[in-house]
């Protein structure tokens, strides 16, 4: 709600509005919000729950005052305005209650102010001018500090490999342990696990940005996450079954571009059939994480999935994890699964079904439920990896940053006349021995 407003969206809000509870404070309150230029009209009777069912369907004011004074829990019924107050409103809140803990946990909740009753013009008309100085404040953002965003996709060779598991894993460590804003996106729209494995209601965000991709900006994302913890926010579906996937991608395009400008790390999910179907999502992806087992139709299924990255996304590493290995129950020995996908697998997960049992009982995360386990240690090597694949694109972007100059963009040994191009290199003088080496 005290979120940085985003100047370059439409003014189309309204400068001011109230729901008060009394008659007795709407009467205080209307003559301070004319005075300072604003309708008194915007005055209404009613307290929080008004609020919320008004701004449910109409956009929220730049400055809003609500009443608590009807709540038996404040602090708990204050999130449902959360849910439909656009971010950068500057909220006040009016009530009763003279308790500074509930103060306290009021402005963590993201609330400007809280005014106790009776009012008083003097007060209602400083908190005003206040929350006015906090709106107009321009926020100021530094490019230097502005941080890298890495991408990953999550790919497993077969049904059961255990792709899910990771990306959820993967979405846990970069949030809990790495302290990362992270975005787990499930694109497996009719039956994906990503919010069910986090024991939460994945909710109709992702479904509603496919039938309206145009809907989709940092308002909708703020609205249609659901939050896993402090740092990581999840978008996932149970779509019905009756009812077919009809897109042509561009809602998930943009579900990327927004995740980009609002997180810095992106764990994507990605069911076989939406990397074929779709393979612009891969455009801004950094690291692809193949997921497979030692068995014959996932080398099969290894190999034409690692020729297609190198076809269709060459800018992208590809990472090979090898999940369920076990020392004895395998239809293909390591050796020769890396055989046949001509390269080495990168990290081997060992089968742990009880581990595995154990984070579905809690409804956690598999590295959450599982902290010391081979599992999740060898987890934490694919994050630092990820990270470092993330490092490496930005510096090899680093060096296109700057313009080039025009002679650089031209062939100059083209425009070399004939003799001169065939005319051999001189050859260098050999170093005199003993010479200084200059580093360069």
């Amino acid at each position: 709600m005290n979120a940085p407003w985003n100047s370059g969206m439409p003014g189309n809000r309204d400068p001011f509005a109230a729901f008060l509870c009394d008659d007795n404070a709407l009467d205080t309150l209307r003559p301070v919000v004319a005075e300072l230029g604003w309708a008194p009209e915007k005055c209404a009777k009613g307290g929080l729950r008004n609020a919320i069912q008004s701004l449910s369907v109409s956009a929220s004011p730049n400055i809003l005052i609500v009443d608590l004074s009807e709540c038996s829990d404040p602090l708990t019924e204050i999130n449902g305005l959360a849910e439909v107050c656009e971010p950068g409103t500057v909220v006040i809140a009016v009530g009763q209650v003279n308790d500074v803990r509930l103060y306290r946990d009021l402005l963590a909740s993201g609330i400007h102010d809280y005014l106790l009753k009776p009012l008083a013009s003097s007060q209602l008309r400083d908190a005003l001018n206040d929350a006015q100085t906090v709106f107009n404040t321009p926020k100021a953002v530094d490019a230097q500090t502005a941080k890298r965003h890495v991408s990953t996709a999550v790919v497993g060779t077969r049904g059961g490999a255990g792709a899910s598991m990771v990306a959820t894993s993967l979405a846990w460590l970069f949030s809990d342990e790495q302290k990362l804003p992270t975005a787990l996106l499930d694109l497996d729209v009719h039956f994906g696990t990503g919010a069910l494995t986090l024991d939460l209601e994945p909710g109709r965000g992702l479904t509603d940005a496919i039938d309206n991709p145009s809907r989709i900006d940092g308002l909708f994302i703020e609205r249609a996450m659901i939050r896993a913890n402090d740092n990581l926010a999840v978008l996932s579906a149970e779509a019905p079954i009756s009812a077919p996937l009809m897109t042509d991608g561009a809602a998930f395009v943009q579900l990327e571009e927004e995740f980009r400008q609002a997180f810095e790390i992106t764990v994507i999910d990605m069911p076989r059939n939406m990397l074929i179907n779709f393979p612009q999502l891969l455009a801004d992806v950094n690291i692809v994480t193949v997921v497979c087992e030692f068995t014959l139709a996932s080398a099969r299924d290894a190999i034409r999935i690692l020729s297609w990255l190198k076809s269709y996304a060459p800018h992208a590493q590809a990472v090979v994890i090898a999940n369920k290995a076990q020392s004895a129950l395998v239809e293909i020995s390591k050796a020769d699964f890396e055989a046949s996908i001509e390269r080495k697998v990168d990290f081997v997960l060992p089968y742990d079904a009880k581990s595995a049992t154990n984070a579905a009982k809690l409804g956690q995360a598999f590295v959450e439920a599982n902290k010391s386990s081979k599992v999740t240690s060898q987890l934490r090597n694919l994050v630092d990896r990820v990270l470092s694949a993330g490092d490496e694109a930005v510096e090899a972007d680093e060096p296109t940053q700057g313009k080039k100059s025009l002679l650089g963009s031209l062939d100059l040994k083209a425009l070399l006349p004939t003799s001169i191009k065939s005319k051999p290199a001189s050859p260098k003088p050999a170093k005199k021995k003993g010479a200084a080496k200059i580093d360069a």
